[in-house]
């Protein structure tokens, strides 16, 4: 197998996942990519994984965590929503490029691992049943696949309902974001026994507000979970 990889190789080269230069290994990024990619590293909010200035000091939150306190235990991002993180987000949610959750899912797994114990289940944010019929498939689904495939952990893609369409945030004040949200999300009574008790983890591709996270956050505490952190490939943050 590895002889015909390698001979795959030379007739057609990888690629790095965001441009067309050649990689020595697939699903990787280029050099110019790699310090393109705005990895979430150092000293981060304690609750939602945004960069903070200082050298790690314990659980530290930024200055929205505290003037908005969080439903959840704790909160994890990879990447920044913005440069090349923007760009695979975008690519990840619009033009079907499914290619990249293996990436994503290897960089979820190094920034989620304070948040990680033994029994913790990976929990996708839903999307509407409507929106799945456009979109194919709901890229925070299938990145909590991705993840319990490279972490070993348990994934439960379907735990989550949305009980109404929700119109788009973009535009919407912090405010209106969570009023919007308030009861869209519940867990499916069929998979509540799979979050009782239990340790969760919930994901999604970017955290802006933090409204869907919170929704979701309420919705499975109410199933009896014992403790809920948050993990997303990409954090939106203020300008500095």
């Amino acid at each position: 197998m590895r002889r015909l990889q390698r001979a795959l190789s030379l007739v057609y080269p990888d690629q790095c996942m965001m441009c067309e230069a050649r990689v020595e290994e697939r699903g990787g990024l280029c050099g110019p990519c790699w310090r393109e990619t705005p990895f979430l590293q150092g000293l981060v909010c304690h609750a939602c994984g945004s960069s903070l200035p200082g050298e790690d000091a314990g659980e530290v939150l930024c200055d929205t965590c505290l003037a908005l306190p969080r439903p959840w235990e704790a909160g994890r991002a990879a990447i920044s929503y913005r440069d090349a993180g923007r760009r695979v987000v975008l690519a990840l949610k619009h033009r079907d490029r499914l290619d990249l959750v293996p990436a994503a899912a290897e960089w979820l797994h190094r920034a989620g691992q304070p948040l990680f114990r033994p029994d913790t289940v990976l929990v996708p944010v839903p999307v509407h049943w409507t929106r799945l019929l456009t979109r194919r498939y709901n890229q925070a689904a299938e990145l909590c696949r991705g993840l319990a495939r490279v972490s070993g952990l348990q994934a439960v893609p379907d735990a989550l309902l949305r009980t109404r369409r929700t119109p788009m945030l973009d535009g919407l004040t912090v405010a209106e974001r969570f009023d919007t949200l308030s009861g869209a999300i519940k867990v499916d009574p069929e998979r509540s026994d799979a979050l009782a008790g239990r340790d969760v983890c919930v994901m999604d591709d970017v955290m802006t507000s933090g409204a869907t996270l919170a929704a979701a956050t309420g919705a499975i505490y109410a199933a009896g979970a014992e403790r809920v952190c948050v993990l997303v490939l990409a954090r939106v943050e203020k300008d500095p």
